[in-house]
């Protein structure tokens, strides 16, 4: 994947564009200071197209990172397995935290009340005392009070009126209150406080006792917990209660909790919310509630740590071990990918390193071997379409060697038809022009298909042309059709390879006699057809090029008006249908007799036809070459 890196205004998204134009107005307002609300109003908008903006480039980044299988599945991995433990812990931790944190909220709040419901009780003890003996019940009473609240204020009402201490200037609540307790905040000359008290009425006495929330109160509550406060109330103590850390797990814990406490001056109105916290740490809650038995906290907390350690290295092997693994995974497919990108730029030699004995390395072998092939296989396309074109150039100058006029004669008419099997035929037939209005026609069949029949039939046409054009001007009657197949067959013999021979057939044609002399060198025996009466030009010799020496007759015959001579070549008789039958010569004589009158084109039309039909296949199985002559 190929990556443009440049930045222009053309590249830039619609959103960023926006972004950036409201900047732009934005400073130009800021340093004119023209229209300042409007610049606030266009400030608010960079910001939010900004924040868009920064959105829409993570997410691009995002895919970027991503592209690569590699950053994939890593991510993937980590979603899959580090994310879910890491929500785990998280959600322990978050559980952990809550749960220390609750408990020693309750320790302090449950401690908190029983001072409290101290005070209710001395109030209401107060109340009831015999009116004998009122000092005695007072002493008993601050004793009471002194060990849980170091400061307080106190009075009476009734039938036993004190104070306590003399100077107290504490005041009857308002009417409202009966019988209360807990905790209320209240108006003082130096601002609101925050107070534990308790009022109680009995018999006509009425006992007030107030006593202040201060540090040195709250952090008497739980010994050894940490640090209370009640935020907006209660001043922080110049020293730290909260106990040192035992190990690296020991975390600290501030746990904030509502409280609704009502207000002095207001009995009848909505209680308000107040918070205290607690500062405290998991070893200092653990110890209290198992007893303060530090040996075995600690013990627990280096339990807990060493698991988490084995957690820990247990993960980043997990971790490690996953991406490696991506690696070899992911290492195996880049290197598909860059084969893939130099098979597409037309490199088919390169090759990617193959490791292992695994399913992908088999696929990297899979693939090094079908480059191998498509590298083979583009050389043999190559050198097809090498020899195609040379096959094309080949047909076209075999084109040019078959005749195309038909020597004119009065009384005899020619009409020649090759159709090759392949690019190129191994078929030959000629025509040429003799004195006297005669004429010489040769039809022949070389073994062998492709270039070098080719070459050979360019041979054999070569040599008859030689020999006639030789013999120019000479009398038709010192013209030897046997002779000149003789010169050939030892011209054929002389310069080709002894594999290599050709069926021949060769007629000379009287234009004054109306004769036609002919010698058949192994071809196939053309049928002359008389009237009704067909007859066989059978051999006079054997095939030309395959012996030396050879011996070769020929034969004459007289056309009539109105005689059909059919000369053709194997691909018209042997040619076989899906059964393996040939055509054979009877379905060619039977042939030759339906169409003897039409036209001698029609006739190499219709009978090339029907041998198509005969096999039913779309290509020819052999070439097909047909010469009529016709005596007009």
């Amino acid at each position: 994947m190929k990556r443009d890196d440049q930045v222009s205004w053309g590249r830039l998204g619609r959103i960023e564009k926006v972004f950036l134009i409201l900047m732009a107005i934005w400073a130009l307002l800021f340093f004119t200071g023209m229209a300042q609300k409007f610049q606030t109003v266009t400030g608010l908008a960079a910001i939010g197209m900004g924040v868009v903006a920064i959105v829409k480039i993570g997410r691009m980044a995002l895919r970027n990172l991503i592209w690569r299988l590699r950053n994939r599945l890593i991510v993937a991995y980590l979603f899959i397995a580090v994310v879910p433990i890491v929500l785990i812990l998280a959600l322990m931790l978050v559980t952990s935290y809550a749960l220390v944190g609750q408990m020693a909220v309750y320790m302090v709040q449950k401690d908190l009340d029983n001072r409290t419901g101290t005070l209710k009780f001395r109030a209401e003890a107060l109340t009831r005392a015999p009116a004998r003996d009122p000092q005695r019940a007072l002493q008993r009473a601050l004793i009471g009070l002194q060990n849980n609240f170091p400061v307080f204020q106190m009075l009476a009402t009734g039938e036993q009126q004190f104070r306590f201490p003399p100077d107290a200037k504490l005041t009857a609540p308002p009417a409202p209150w009966k019988n209360a307790s807990g905790l209320v905040t209240k108006k003082d000359p130096d601002g609101d406080h925050l107070y534990a008290w308790a009022h109680a009425e009995q018999a006509g006495n009425e006992v007030t006792i107030l006593a202040p929330i201060t540090a040195e109160l709250l952090a008497g509550l739980v010994p050894g917990i940490g640090d209370i406060t009640f935020l907006g109330y209660t001043l922080r103590s110049a020293k730290s209660h909260v106990p040192p850390a035992m190990n690296g797990l020991d975390f600290g814990v501030s746990f904030p909790y509502p409280m609704f406490v009502p207000a002095w001056e207001t009995p009848l109105e909505p209680p308000n919310r107040l918070y205290f916290v607690v500062d405290t740490r998991f070893s200092a809650v653990l110890g209290i509630v198992f007893g303060q038995k530090a040996d075995w906290s600690e013990l627990a907390m280096t339990v807990l740590m060493t698991l988490m350690g084995v957690f820990l290295v247990v993960e980043m092997v997990s971790l490690w071990a996953g991406v490696k693994l991506t690696r070899a995974i992911t290492g195996a497919v880049h290197e598909l990918y860059e084969g893939t990108r130099h098979v597409r730029e037309g490199d088919f030699s390169y090759r990617i390193p193959v490791k292992g004995t695994d399913q992908i390395a088999e696929l990297g072998g899979s693939f090094n071997t079908m480059t191998e092939n498509l590298e083979r296989l583009i050389v043999v396309a190559k050198e097809k379409e090498r020899l195609e074109s040379e096959l094309a150039i080949a047909r076209d100058v075999q084109n040019q060697l078959f005749p195309k006029d038909v020597p004119f004669t009065k009384s005899l008419e020619l009409k020649g038809v090759c159709s090759p099997a392949r690019m190129v035929s191994g078929d030959y037939y000629d025509f040429m022009a003799l004195p006297n209005d005669g004429l010489a026609f040769a039809i022949g069949d070389v073994a062998g298909k492709g270039i070098s029949a080719a070459l050979l039939m360019a041979t054999i046409q070569s040599t008859m042309r030689t020999q006639l054009s030789a013999a120019n001007g000479s009398p038709l009657e010192h013209l030897s059709a046997a002779k000149m197949v003789a010169t050939l067959n030892r011209q054929l013999y002389a310069t080709t390879s002894p594999e290599k021979y050709a069926t021949f057939y060769f007629a000379l044609y009287d234009e004054a006699l109306h004769t036609l002399t002919y010698t058949n060198a192994g071809h196939l025996a053309p049928m002359l057809l008389h009237g009704n009466d067909l007859q066989m030009l059978d051999s006079t010799g054997t095939v030309v090029g395959a012996f030396p020496v050879a011996i070769y007759e020929e034969k004459t015959v007289t056309l009539e008006q109105g005689d059909v001579l059919l000369a053709y070549t194997d691909g018209i008789v042997e040619p076989e249908n899906v059964y393996g039958e040939m055509f054979g010569e009877e379905r060619l004589k039977d042939l030759l007799l339906k169409y003897a009158r039409a036209d001698s084109a029609e006739l190499i039309a219709r009978t090339m036809e029907a041998v198509v039909q005969w096999t039913g296949a779309d290509e020819l199985q052999d070439d097909m070459t047909m010469v009529v002559a016709r005596r007009l």
